[in-house]
């Protein structure tokens, strides 16, 4: 596949062969999030945003898997750099009881390793004076070791504080910061402790009441940590303003409370910055990240962190060979070839197209909004946004859901002008389809 001339070709999705496979999944598979009859055939050719599933179908992917693939598909920054390495098993050990090298001393290794990550993100979260690193398997992982770290940290834990429209993991204790689904914790047990206020300055203000040591109900002293997404992901790519990051910085500052940043979905370049807390006045104390890392770490100041060994956990994290040697490679391509700089410039370039979208449908687009390489385009209803999906999936363009109606479109950090104009001339002829008839005065929606 040249990724120069490649183009989104779609005979039909799902063809046979990929809903044999979705049967054959299922069979075994527990139920959970599917968004498509999409199955990505890993012995196709795929480069860049450009992937082809089992039965043939070409597809733009402007999802990177969640942001998990930040590089898109087969990338030569990563890939030539993985050829040298011959593969050896196990691949994964029990990283925090034992070490890994990768030949030689650490200065003259060629292959990095999990300590060469850790080292890696101690730099560049030095603008928050963070030197120590937590390595774990997931994204959910490096928030639960976060909150323990917390926990552990405060004289006297009691409470934790989060936003509405939230969303930090789905194991069991970071379910109980979700405010983005009912669904993701219903009826499941919860932390006690834990309050939610509007994401807004509104939300700050409700804080300090509570806060506040005369009328207030919470004890500043017993409030662990507060968290939240800088940019929200599953909640809507709800792009806080400047002034309500300044104002959760201030609150935190006043109360020391410690102020953790889930930066799983919008770290590691995605909006233009390294992490999206550095387009804002907001310190963070803890950082956590994932998905584009390739493993989970929780990034921050080593008098946060516990003093006695076995207070945070993972058994994979600083033990996964290939996953930590992709995440530093990531950050190494990132820097090397200006891929921040290309997701702000394209990324403004992706809102403007959107922008003009919503000005010529805005009887179904309401908002369009997003950060860099972080965009998102909200409709009328959900039912509008569903067929949007659809109707961008069978002409090629991978998207995704997110918030109650809005559609997210996250492209490869070196997403190129070509791919940009395919995915809008795409996204315009779904959206399109449930448009008001407005030549013919009817308004109905066409089909």
């Amino acid at each position: 596949m040249d990724r120069e001339t490649a183009e989104p070709t779609v005979e039909q999705l799902p063809g046979p062969v990929a809903s044999e496979s979705i049967e054959y999944h299922h069979q075994a598979a527990a139920k959970t999030t599917y968004v498509y009859d999409f199955v990505w055939d890993i012995t196709a050719d795929a480069e860049g945003p450009f992937c082809t599933d089992a039965d043939g179908n070409v597809l733009l992917d402007f999802t990177s898997h969640v942001a998990a693939a930040p590089l898109g598909y087969n990338n030569p920054m990563l890939m030539d750099k993985l050829r040298e390495f011959d593969l050896v098993d196990p691949l994964k050990i029990a990283g925090q009881d034992f070490y890994i090298s990768t030949g030689g001393p650490p200065e003259e290794s060629e292959l990095p390793g999990p300590a060469h990550l850790m080292n890696t993100l101690t730099d560049i979260t030095s603008q928050y004076d963070m030197d120590t690193v937590f390595l774990s398997n997931s994204g959910a992982e490096a928030v639960e070791n976060a909150m323990k770290i917390c926990y552990d940290h405060c004289e006297q834990p009691k409470y934790g504080l989060t936003f509405e429209g939230a969303f930090h993991g789905r194991t069991l204790g970071a379910l109980s910061l979700n405010r983005s689904k009912s669904v993701h914790r219903r009826d499941f047990p919860e932390l006690s402790g834990i309050h939610d206020v509007p994401h807004n300055l509104a939300g700050v203000e409700r804080l300090r009441e509570k806060l506040d040591p005369k009328h207030g109900h919470i004890p500043a002293e017993q409030v662990a940590f507060l968290i939240l997404e800088p940019v929200q992901g599953e909640g809507g790519y709800r792009v806080p303003s400047a002034e309500f990051m300044a104002a959760v910085d201030e609150l935190c500052t006043e109360y020391d409370i410690p102020l953790i940043a889930d930066e799983i979905q919008s770290g590691v370049g995605r909006t233009g910055e390294m992490w999206a807390s550095d387009h804002f006045a907001f310190d963070p104390d803890i950082i956590t990240s994932a998905k584009a890392l390739r493993v989970g770490a929780t990034i921050g100041r080593a008098e946060l962190f516990p003093d006695e060994t076995a207070r945070i956990s993972s058994t994979w994290g600083a033990g996964d060979v290939i996953a930590s040697m992709q995440g530093a490679l990531t950050l190494a391509a990132i820097e090397d070839h200006n891929l921040m700089a290309n997701a702000a410039q394209k990324g403004a370039a992706l809102l403007e197209r959107l922008t003009a979208m919503q000005d010529e449908y805005d009887a179904v687009v309401e908002d369009v909004r997003g950060l860099g390489l972080m965009a998102a385009i909200e409709f009328d209803t959900a039912e509008h946004r569903d067929d949007v999906m659809e109707a961008a999936l069978q002409r090629g363009l991978l998207t995704l859901g997110c918030g109650r109606k809005s559609l997210r479109l996250l492209p490869p950090l070196d997403v190129r002008d070509r791919e940009l104009a395919i995915a809008g001339e795409l996204l315009e002829d779904a959206i399109a389809t449930v448009a008001p008839v407005t030549s013919a005065n009817t308004g109905q929606y066409a089909k």
